[in-house]
């Protein structure tokens, strides 16, 4: 049986179930979830780890961002791109490598550009295709959109650690110097101009907000 297709029907029988009429919440949309579970025939020949997988297939389909969800929950992966819709890469330790999923087609890929653009208030189409957006715990979004975007749909998630990189980890991880750090907090409380350039991915934001934190808290804060 093929995965796919089989999730796509028991998809479908999901979503003739919900009414859409009313708010939706989670509970609701893992509810129908289960009930077709118990009635499909074939689910009770799979194992209960098949189960577990199509049930949360479903669900990301439905209330999250399909396939790109586990990577998003993953705190290890700093970057995701999606080169249309079959094309995923995933940034984990500095590699990247393709991942092994895919969207189910080019239309599916084009909602979930539209639930992103959505939550915050931006539009994405053919007269405006290129748009910056943030998810919700604050990664940062690119998305590209046909005709500039030539292979379809093009979408970069430029994702933060959960805990804020401090000047000490950076020299634990030997991106700076003791002497370089000191250096620069002297420049800093001095109100010196100091400029960060790099290109992307090169750690500019971090670096920024290290420097950031060797501002007196009762100094005032102009960002632009």
């Amino acid at each position: 049986m093929d995965y796919l297709e089989w999730k796509r029907r028991l998809q479908n029988k999901v979503v003739e179930q919900l009414d859409f009429t009313h708010n939706l919440q989670d509970e609701n949309v893992l509810e129908a979830i289960n009930h077709v579970l118990l009635e499909e025939e074939d689910a009770k020949w799979e194992s209960l780890k098949m189960i577990k997988r199509v049930r949360e297939d479903i669900f990301c389909t439905l209330r999250r961002l399909d396939v790109l969800q586990p990577f998003i929950e993953d705190p290890t992966i700093t970057e995701i791109m999606v080169n249309g819709a079959e094309h995923i890469f995933i940034e984990r330790n500095g590699a990247v490598k393709k991942a092994v999923v895919r969207f189910e087609s080019k239309e599916k890929l084009q909602d979930v550009i539209q639930q992103i653009v959505a939550d915050c208030n931006r539009v994405v189409n053919e007269a405006s295709p290129i748009v910056d957006a943030r998810l919700k715990d604050g990664s940062r979004v690119n998305i590209v959109m046909e005709p500039v975007a030539l292979n379809g749909p093009i979408v970069t998630i430029r994702r933060f650690p959960n805990r804020a990189i401090t000047v000490k980890d950076l020299i634990e991880k030997h991106s700076i110097t003791v002497e370089a750090a000191e250096f620069l907090k002297k420049l800093v409380q001095a109100k010196y101009n100091i400029l960060i350039s790099g290109g992307p991915g090169s750690g500019k934001t971090t670096f920024l907000n290290v420097l950031s934190g060797f501002i007196a808290p009762e100094e005032r804060v102009v960002t632009i």
